[in-house]
């Protein structure tokens, strides 16, 4: 039976012994009073007791990173403590969180007076997004099963999940150094081949930048100031325009019949493996291929156009830091654009000089962007395209039309003699990148 049933009940009996001890004759009075009065007693102490069991109750998550990755792991412990004089008989904490199979929620037993209880949850991450954790309800109530009370607990915050990236040791086009690069006439804190000046040792310098023979001459710590190695910068454009994409994601939320330990050795035995969707694909390579760059202290930027055509755009840069920006772009980019990749192209590639490297992640089957492609190859900006196969991520039925126009967009590419790397649904990225795999005239 159902609480609020059960309380309506004992109202209505509680109405009928009032009722009936006031029309009865006086001599079975007493016997109506009483039960009026045992099943008013009755109502008020049960709402008393699921009230206070609610009071003097901290709530309190602790979030043990804001950042994440698909395939790694988001750890919170929660503490429920009760700091009032009285123990609590029972309490239901109910999360609301928006990370997908990420589980809070716990009933807690007999918590004594000023004790508190903690658990630790964590949670695999099987999607990218911005999610937030919380808000949580705390419910309670009384020993007969009466009244049922809640209150709210406004314990929220975020948590970005950042797309997978997979190693890419075999992706080596030939686009290394500038030919006849002269050293870029701007400095930089990391050591390159290149000496600009000299300048007095500052804490935090390293020891590798020391130049001797000046600190020999002047008595005090000199060190070496660098400029940046002649090497092209690296542009990545992901194409997220709306019309262009196909495939659907997967439910992945885990099993929870599972313990929670089987669960978490089950996580750790799988692989990555990315929903059968060409924004997924195009989103975990563009990561895939920032991260392969960066590592190699390469200059990248990145641009692509999300929903209602907002432009996100990152200036080229290396390090940590902007392999970090690269992938907060990445965790909250959907496929939901409306300009084509041929107007981005010409709109963002005016300025673009043979010092430059564009990679363009697509799955479109319109040969525009192809010829946009090729007008930056005739200017000596040198291109790569790594095209996604749509008929690859459809059902056999309506892949026919796809696969002949990404039949055609591959010739043109080779063609215009444009390094191409071809991936289909289920590759593994790791081979789907490699020099094996590329596809040039």
């Amino acid at each position: 039976m159902k609480i609020l049933e059960r309380s309506w009940i004992v109202i209505l009996l509680w109405l009928a012994s009032l009722v009936t001890a006031l029309a009865v004759a006086s001599a079975q009075k007493d016997i109506f009073f009483t039960l009026t009065y045992l099943f008013g007693g009755l109502l008020i102490a049960s709402f008393l007791w699921a009230w206070l069991n609610l009071q003097w109750t901290r709530a309190t998550r602790q979030t043990r990173a804001r950042r994440s990755q698909v395939g790694k792991y988001a750890e919170e412990r929660f503490i429920l403590e009760n700091t009032g004089p009285l123990p609590k008989l029972w309490l239901e904490v109910r999360d609301h969180s928006e990370l997908p199979g990420h589980r809070v929620s716990r009933v807690v037993n007999s918590l004594p007076a000023h004790h508190q209880r903690s658990w630790a949850v964590k949670t695999t991450c099987y999607r990218r997004g911005r999610f937030m954790l919380g808000p949580v309800t705390l419910y309670s109530g009384d020993p007969f099963g009466l009244f049922l009370l809640k209150r709210e607990v406004q314990l929220a915050s975020h948590i970005v999940v950042y797309p997978p990236t997979f190693a890419l040791p075999g992706f080596s086009p030939r686009i290394g150094q500038v030919s006849g690069g002269d050293a870029l006439r701007r400095r930089t804190h990391y050591v390159t081949t290149n000496v600009a000046s000299v300048r007095d040792y500052e804490p935090g310098d390293s020891f590798n930048r020391i130049h001797w023979p000046s600190t020999a001459r002047n008595n005090r710590l000199i060190v070496k100031e660098f400029e940046l190695d002649p090497m092209a910068d690296i542009w990545l454009f992901l194409d997220l325009e709306n019309r262009v994409h196909v495939g659907r994601a997967q439910d992945r939320t885990p099993d929870l019949t599972l313990p929670p330990l089987l669960r978490v050795l089950r996580d750790e035995a799988s692989h990555i493996e990315l929903d059968p969707s060409t924004e997924e694909y195009a989103i975990a390579i563009t990561a895939s291929l920032a991260k392969h760059f960066l590592d190699r202290s390469r200059s990248v930027g990145m641009v692509t156009y999300t929903r209602k055509s907002q432009r996100e755009f990152a200036q080229t840069d290396r390090g940590e830091r902007q392999l970090t920006r690269l992938l907060e772009m990445l965790a909250v980019a959907r496929a939901e654009g409306s300009i084509p990749l041929a107007q981005v192209l010409s709109a963002e590639t005016v300025h673009f000089t043979r010092d430059t490297i564009t990679i363009v992640v697509t799955s479109s089957t319109d040969t525009d962007w192809v010829v946009a492609m090729r007008h930056l190859v005739t200017r000596g900006v040198r291109s790569i395209a790594v095209f996604l196969d749509p008929s690859s991520f459809l059902p056999e039925t309506s892949a026919g039309h796809h696969e002949r126009a990404a039949q055609r967009v591959v010739a043109d590419l080779i063609a215009s003699r444009i390094p191409t790397y071809v991936v289909h649904n289920g590759d593994a990225l790791e081979a789907a990148l490699s020099e094996a795999n590329v596809q040039a005239a």
